[in-house]
């Protein structure tokens, strides 16, 4: 059955309450890629090195992969609702907070505090998604990757046209737009009923015990640091307007949501998850190579390419984690991202300090290595990881919502 159908089962005839959160994800998802096209601009504006704005997403995901840790054990005690509604207060005051920041580390402080916010706010979302839509999981988990492609193409454009006046402006419009998420919610979203079973802190790394997640994790570390150089990083060597830099990203965006959500899972039928994988992982190591080393034009079209190759391992790499044990999705989910988003913390710190040692085609080709080594994890550990992933079926699932990606 087509999920875009008219009918009662549809991705599109869903209550309010799913509309909102849904509308929420899509600003929050928006967040990680908004800073992207104005990096440049807030090295100048506030004086600091490519280095030191890399690590307004170095402080956001470390934190972010720490909060992995207790949001579950947060949600399963207060409710999805409440989860829902701190996360999003905290995103509103800390993106406030980091339009009005004089200094660099001011900045990167106050992203930390919207990390933890974000965090609260994407790993909850699924599961209230899926709890209140209409028509069954499939269409509401379809509905939430699409929120999340949306926000990861609209975040750099948001970006570009109010960074384009002021470096601050898309802090002040991102704290906007989730205050009224925060409205929509309390209006629209009932209480949701609490897991029978409260979460403790130490369940996701106890669920990294299982070889196939840990595998899995270990494989996505890799990825996510070829991923986050790309993000981060790629801004300071395109050194374009916002912009141009916001198209750009704007584009990359729209191809990781198709290849995400229509791509990805036609690939799956047809081959298998783990040759899906590796051989998405290797063409990713191939692409970011020219990046590093083609001219102006060819490090535009390898940027935009490399959307591509991340919107096929977001999915694949979600339902191997979601999918390869026997733990409670939320559980196997939270030690999963508590892995791998440790690697999106690592690259945008490394990166520029690896062209101040070397040149700047080095953090590229360290990329391009890490993502072969993520292709390399999956070949060594296939026995572990196939068991019930190499025979799934699509099920546009998405770890708790980061599967930034990943998502």
């Amino acid at each position: 059955m087509d999920p875009f159908d008219a009918g009662a089962g549809s991705i599109l005839r869903q209550p309010k309450a799913v509309w909102a959160t849904a509308g929420a994800s899509v600003v929050a998802f928006m967040g990680i890629g908004l800073v992207d096209p104005i990096l440049p601009s807030i090295a100048q504006g506030l004086d600091a090195t490519a280095g030191q704005v890399s690590l307004l997403f170095t402080s956001y995901f470390l934190i972010t992969a720490f909060a992995m840790l207790v949001t579950g054990f947060v949600s399963s005690r207060i409710g999805g609702r409440r989860t829902l509604l701190a996360g999003l207060a905290l995103v509103v005051v800390f993106a406030a907070l980091a339009g009005t920041s004089g200094s660099v580390g001011e900045l990167v402080g106050f992203r930390a505090g919207w990390g933890l916010g974000n965090a609260l706010f994407v790993s909850t979302a699924l599961a209230v998604i899926v709890g209140a839509a209409a028509g069954g999981s499939a269409a509401a988990i379809l509905l939430y990757e699409s929120a999340l492609g949306l926000g990861m193409a609209c975040g750099p454009l948001l970006g570009a046209l109010l960074g384009d006046a002021s470096w601050r402006y898309p802090f002040f419009g991102t704290a906007f737009l989730m205050a009224i998420g925060f409205l929509c919610i309390t209006v629209f979203l009932k209480d949701q009923p609490r897991p029978a079973r409260k979460i403790s802190v130490l369940d996701p790394i106890k669920a990294l015990g299982h070889g196939g997640l840990a595998s899995a994790a270990a494989s996505a570390f890799f990825y996510n640091y070829t991923f986050f150089t790309v993000l981060a990083f790629t801004p300071f060597v395109l050194n374009m307007t916002p912009y141009k830099s916001g198209a750009v990203f704007f584009a990359w965006g729209v191809l990781l949501a198709v290849f995400s959500v229509l791509v990805a899972p036609r690939l799956q039928e047809r081959f298998g998850s783990l040759k899906v994988l590796g051989g998405s992982l290797v063409l990713l190591a191939v692409d970011v190579f020219v990046l590093g080393y083609g001219d102006h034009t060819t490090a535009i079209v390898c940027t935009i390419l490399s959307g591509a190759f991340i919107g096929v391992n977001n999915t694949v790499y979600t339902e191997l984690a979601l999918g390869v044990s026997d733990a409670p999705r939320p559980v196997a989910s939270a030690g999963y991202n508590f892995v791998r988003w440790f690697a999106a913390a690592a690259a945008p710190f490394f990166a520029p300090k690896i062209e101040e040692w070397t040149d700047i085609h080095v953090p590229f080709v360290v990329a391009a290595v890490t993502a072969l080594l993520g292709a390399v994890v999956v070949v060594v550990r296939r026995k572990a990881l196939t068991g019930e992933a190499e025979e799934l079926q699509p099920q546009h699932a998405t770890a708790d919502g980061v599967t930034v990606f990943a998502d």
